[in-house]
């Protein structure tokens, strides 16, 4: 009897702990409550070690300043490079999201850019070869996942002769997303010269508490002139080589000009974070040649400054049309409500998903909104040809991509980075290829939705409740 009183005493001190913790995340509360019913104590031990909210490294008070202070002059460059009155036609028909931009986001818009999409992994990969291979000073590279496969293994040969023709290469890679990469690719990339990093080791992060916030950026800067961002990664599978995934579809971009020196930021912000190193030399912010005229403007996210009220406020401000693509659909309540809002207010909102899952349980959560959704005029729309890994946002005649999903995970709790294009031509065509992606796919029909099994409709209730924890 007495071992009841106590195990009982135990459980109710957990859920005492979690509630009292998590009572501004309520939805995390009830998520990380159903795991510690279902296992005791493991649950609060994995709420223990993952649940932590995070909180910024402490950078020590000189170091701070210099990389503020050096972020204000760079601001100064980029907006002496902008024609105002260009700026004030293109940018501010939206005043309210224009003020949003300019008082929320830390990064300003920028002035005389080239953005070339691409759609096709193949195209990217070997723009970003090619670029990689007339580098001349430093090449900047970060991934949330790089594999040992044949095009990682064709990567990391490039990186080794960039190296030995003298150039400097620096390296960033996620500790999850990159588990698979073996410790002798790494040893053998720093023994040739390349400077790697490891954000967030699994063993480190899990005793720090800080398991759960990755680095979800894609990015690739060389010599400070092109930068490169994106969804896609480093592997096979984004060539069309996974067997059960098949094709893979994916927006990419490749950026010259005043954008490109953000993309640098962010990066070296990054890789000060893991490595301790503050990398200022003038020579990775050069002044930039390209003749381009689009206004771009980049967003770095992360739980420290949240993408979220970005996305909330394109939702909000659209007029006509709200488009968007992305492989996890699990938005929090806010934007919920906010798409809900948009297409009762007479705003075109379709949505495309994937058809094949890449991960059965986030895709469950997924579909546990479509009803809901379709039921008040959202159109849904499975894409058929492959898995759809593109994440792209259009807002009337604004369009917003990078490497965030439309999932609570994106918003909150991950290392994210998107660009906001301005631009009439960049943004027709993304238009474009989102309705080329629409002429493969099967829209949803609410009728023949409402047919699916009751087993399935307890996996999306299921995968809904955990969905603030993926």
């Amino acid at each position: 009897m007495l071992w009841i009183i106590l195990a009982f005493s135990l459980l109710i001190i957990q859920i005492i702990t979690i509630i009292i913790t998590e009572y501004r995340r309520p939805d995390k509360a009830v998520a990380w409550l159903m795991i510690l019913f279902m296992i005791p104590l493991i649950g609060f031990l994995g709420y223990y070690f993952i649940a932590k909210e995070y909180s910024r490294h402490r950078i020590p008070r000189q170091k701070e300043y210099s990389r503020e202070s050096f972020k204000a002059d760079l601001i100064d460059r980029c907006n002496q490079r902008i024609p105002k009155n260009r700026l004030a036609e293109t940018v501010s028909k939206n005043n309210k999201f224009h003020t949003l931009l300019q008082n929320k986001l830390t990064i300003p818009i920028t002035a005389c850019n080239e953005t070339t999409v691409y759609t096709e992994a193949e195209q990217a990969f070997e723009a970003i070869l090619e670029s990689i291979a007339v580098a001349k000073h430093h090449i900047h590279i970060e991934f949330y996942i790089i594999r040992d496969d044949d095009f990682g293994t064709r990567f990391e040969q490039l990186l080794i002769r960039k190296v030995q023709e003298g150039v400097n290469v620096r390296l960033l890679y996620d500790g999850i997303g990159s588990r698979r990469l073996g410790k002798a690719n790494v040893r053998r990339l720093q023994h040739a010269g390349v400077e790697t990093g490891c954000f967030s080791p699994p063993l480190p992060a899990f005793f720090n508490r800080r398991l759960n916030y990755r680095n979800h950026r894609k990015i690739v800067v060389i010599d400070g002139k092109i930068g490169f961002f994106g969804g896609l990664n480093i592997g096979d599978e984004y060539l069309g080589k996974d067997p059960t995934l098949g094709y893979w579809r994916d927006t990419h971009f490749s950026m010259k000009g005043d954008a490109v020196l953000w993309i640098q930021y962010t990066f070296l912000t990054d890789w000060y974070m893991v490595k301790g190193k503050l990398l200022t030399d003038p020579t990775f912010f050069p002044v930039q040649d390209s003749q381009g005229r689009e206004f771009v403007q980049i967003v770095k996210s992360g739980p420290d400054e949240t993408i979220q009220e970005l996305i909330f406020s394109l939702i909000v401000s659209a007029k006509k049309r709200i488009y968007m693509e992305t492989p996890y659909f699990i938005p929090d309540p806010g934007v919920l409500l906010a798409i809900k809002t948009a297409v009762m207010g007479g705003v075109d909102v379709r949505i495309i998903i994937p058809c094949v899952p890449d991960k059965k349980l986030v895709y469950n959560s997924t579909l546990s909104y479509v009803q809901e959704l379709l039921q008040v005029g959202v159109r849904f729309y499975c894409y058929q040809k492959g898995f759809l890994h593109a994440k792209v946002l259009i807002s009337d005649d604004l369009a917003c991509s990078g490497s965030t999903n439309m999932d609570m995970r994106s918003f909150c709790d991950q290392f994210e980075m998107n660009a906001v294009f301005f631009d009439r031509k960049i943004v027709n065509r993304l238009v474009q290829d989102f309705f080329t992606d629409l002429n493969v796919s099967e829209e949803i029909l609410l009728s023949e939705f409402k047919k699916r099994s009751t087993l399935q409709k307890m996996n999306e209730v299921f995968a809904r409740l955990l969905s603030p924890l993926f």
